[in-house]
């Protein structure tokens, strides 16, 4: 087992991510040290808001929040998970698991020693971010979710995933940049594309892009499926606030709030909204995304 790390070079002049890279490192039973990179912008007491990227991307996705959200007062962290960005990359896919992600990140947050925090999760963030809250909620004050969920395996994913989950699986080159704009309307400058294929100079350090689809729960016993059932137990008991913030367009997760909606309590009353775009919200209203935040905590 080895653990890669992609040279500072790579993020040389990144457009539009002036913020400074900073760094905490955990500790991993089989990997030994694991360094993670992350974004820390805006005044440190001020309230916390974090920011959980998904696949396959990394803080820079949300690189036109962060600012909106430090103008506000607030305290912006955007880390990288462990396999993508500036983070440490494990090469071998057999070193990740979604517990592992969930555990890496639990580590994290205990090592940057904040509390009282607001999530933003999408894509795969939530499918992390989720676990966090229920399984240390003390940390949490509210979630705000986009385009994500809490997969069981108990009930059937779309097709558009299976499509995305096979070609994952079986393109040769998986353009982590093209990845991104395809998914989003296609209108990436040729800086910002690159910027997300900036973290993987070379196949090796892809395998944590790679696997992360795999590890979506799709069958009742997947390995992570009973995990993600207590969850969803605590989840349907959470009565702190919980906003949905889904967008209008999204191929994969359409419809994806119902089931929070319907069965997670911190839901009722809140002053959800549509967001318009596709999957990667953050590049297309990102924006808006973060004032409706930033006025609900207030409100």
């Amino acid at each position: 087992m080895s653990v890669l790390r992609t040279p500072d070079s790579c993020f040389e002049n990144l457009s539009g991510f002036p913020f400074e890279p900073r760094y905490l490192e955990i500790h991993d039973d089989d990997l030994g040290p694991l360094r993670i990179h992350y974004v820390d912008e805006g005044p440190r007491d001020g309230p916390v808001i974090l920011c959980l990227h998904g696949e396959p991307t990394w803080s820079y996705l949300y690189r036109k929040m962060i600012p909106v959200f430090s103008a506000a007062g607030f305290r912006a962290l955007a880390p990288d998970l462990v396999g993508f960005g500036r983070s440490d990359k494990p090469s071998e896919r057999a070193d990740f698991s979604y517990r592992k992600h969930v555990q890496w990140m639990a580590d994290w947050i205990e090592a940057a020693g904040v509390q009282e925090i607001t999530l933003l999760g999408q894509d795969w963030g939530g499918l992390i971010g989720l676990r966090l809250v229920a399984e240390h909620p003390d940390r949490f004050a509210r979630f705000s979710l986009s385009n994500t969920g809490l997969p069981t395996g108990d009930h059937a994913v779309s097709e558009a995933f299976h499509r995305w989950r096979r070609f994952s699986q079986e393109d040769p080159d998986f353009d982590t940049g093209f990845i991104v704009n395809l998914f989003g309307h296609g209108d990436l400058t040729d800086d910002e594309v690159q910027a997300y294929r900036a973290p993987f100079p070379a196949d090796e350090f892809k395998a944590g892009a790679r696997q992360f689809p795999v590890l979506v729960p799709t069958a009742p016993d997947d390995p992570a499926s009973e995990d993600n059932r207590k969850a969803w137990k605590a989840l349907m008991q959470w009565e702190k606030p919980a906003l949905m913030c889904f967008s209008d367009s999204d191929p994969i997760m359409a419809g994806g709030d119902k089931p929070f909606l319907k069965l997670v309590p911190g839901t009722q009353g809140q002053p959800h909204i549509t967001l318009k775009g596709r999957h990667f919200i953050q590049e297309e209203d990102g924006e808006n995304w973060s004032r409706a935040v930033i006025n609900w905590i207030r409100g």
